[in-house]
């Protein structure tokens, strides 16, 4: 049992120090908040969500309103003309993908303008392991523009790089396992009047992973063709027991639907078994999962900080996302802050996190989280991949409590291995 008033004098001040830092913040989060609860619950009573559309279906889902509802319900959330929510996208990085693959064909020309994207999707492009079933097997091409060192879209590289076989530009919104800021809603609203007015016949992809609700606007909202991310992050309120969306206009969302499902059926079939009450339920706590997630984080940001740790962002920074990155600089301190802040979870407290491959990462990572739903950012996780500067990456918080015992824990764990 963790006891502040037991903890080592330096623990105890960066606490007091988070705590102060968190408090000033009240107004801007509560004001958050407000907007989207207002936003989600209007978008559940305009489209007369009832009772019998909690159910869910079996087989072929064939007549499923209660699914076709939630899609119409999300939509209006995201600002998109069309959304699919389903069970049937196993991560984000699925639902991107039929996203990518709905869209590309064989010749065309994908660019990346905010930098490498995220680990997994790597080999989805087919930047590296066999490349065998992905975009660059099937004939896509792909490159990437930079952002600045103060991380910022560069227009004009943007510019050289577009050329008369570019099909689709993306954006990866949150920083992943990235030392860069987040790209706001202001920012890509720029981007999507730049491209508008220059290469009006190009869509815009954004990978809206951690971002949603996080500002009072989304991607759609300022002009972007295409969204995706998980319902086991920011969207699922901790409640959904899996899934992925897309969203955006309505003809590219039924070209990702073939995707997931085939030509011909598209999104009108997919059983949602068990779990359609959970996804609506979840999608309504969302704005206060959210908010807490977002009350972690920059507490969070302060602590560490306060400790003598680089933190990105900082504690007053405006966010898009929900990740807070800590640079420990050293392979011992990420694996004993993992190790410290599964000790402070709920579930598989007694587990020791090690490093290991997973699926899709390059490098061995490390990840900590006792959560209810297997690998649920939205619950409270940080994991990181071991190399150098050695970045832990935390992300949502059902409870900034939870968030703030965490830390507490991840630090006295490296203060008793002598490394804090």
């Amino acid at each position: 049992m963790i006891s502040i008033n037991d903890l080592p004098k330096t623990i105890q001040q960066a606490v007091l120090n988070a705590d102060l830092i968190l408090k000033e913040q009240d107004h801007y989060l509560n004001d958050l908040l407000t907007h989207n609860h207002i936003k989600v619950l209007n978008a559940f009573q305009e489209e007369k969500v009832n009772s019998y559309h909690l159910h869910g279906s079996t087989g072929y889902g064939l007549g499923d309103s209660g699914r076709d509802t939630l899609d119409l319900v999300l939509a209006r959330i995201l600002g998109a003309e069309a959304a699919l929510v389903r069970g049937q996208f196993v991560s984000g990085t699925h639902a991107i993908a039929c996203a990518l693959f709905g869209v590309l064909r064989p010749g065309d020309h994908l660019l990346s303008v905010s930098g490498e994207p995220y680990d997994t999707m790597e080999e989805v492009i087919g930047l590296r392991g066999s490349t065998q079933g992905s975009l660059r097997d099937l004939g896509v091409d792909f490159d990437l523009v930079p952002l600045d060192q103060g991380g910022q879209l560069q227009y004009k590289l943007i510019k050289q790089a577009i050329t008369p076989k570019t099909r689709l530009i993306m954006v990866q919104r949150s920083r992943g396992y990235s030392w860069r800021d987040s790209i706001s809603i202001s920012a890509l609203a720029e981007l999507v009047t730049y491209v508008k007015g220059n290469f009006p016949g190009i869509p815009i992809f954004i990978d809206n992973c951690y971002g949603e609700l996080v500002e009072k606007q989304e991607p759609c909202n300022v002009g972007a063709d295409l969204i995706a991310g998980s319902l086991i992050k920011n969207l699922g309120g901790s409640i959904a027991p899996g899934g992925g969306y897309v969203a955006g206009k309505a003809d590219l969302v039924k070209l990702a639907a073939q995707r997931l499902t085939a030509p011909g059926i598209g999104a009108e079939v997919g059983a949602t078994f068990a779990w359609q009450r959970l996804f609506y339920q979840g999608l309504f706590f969302s704005p206060l999962t959210v908010a807490e997630a977002l009350k972690g984080a920059i507490f969070s940001a302060a602590f560490w900080q306060s400790l003598g740790y680089e933190v990105n962002p900082r504690p007053n920074s405006r966010r898009t996302d929900l990740i807070q990155a800590v640079k420990l600089s050293s392979r011992e301190k990420l694996i004993a802050f993992c190790q410290g802040l599964q000790k402070g979870t709920p579930v598989d407290a007694n587990v020791l996190p090690i490093p290991g491959e997973m699926p899709g990462y390059m490098d061995e990572v490390i990840m900590a989280g006792g959560t209810f739903i297997q690998g649920a950012t939205s619950e409270f996780s940080a994991d990181g991949p071991l190399r150098d500067p050695y970045i832990v990456y935390q992300q949502g918080g059902i409870s900034h409590t939870y968030v703030k015992i965490g830390n507490i824990s991840a630090a006295l764990n490296l203060w008793e291995k002598g490394l804090l």
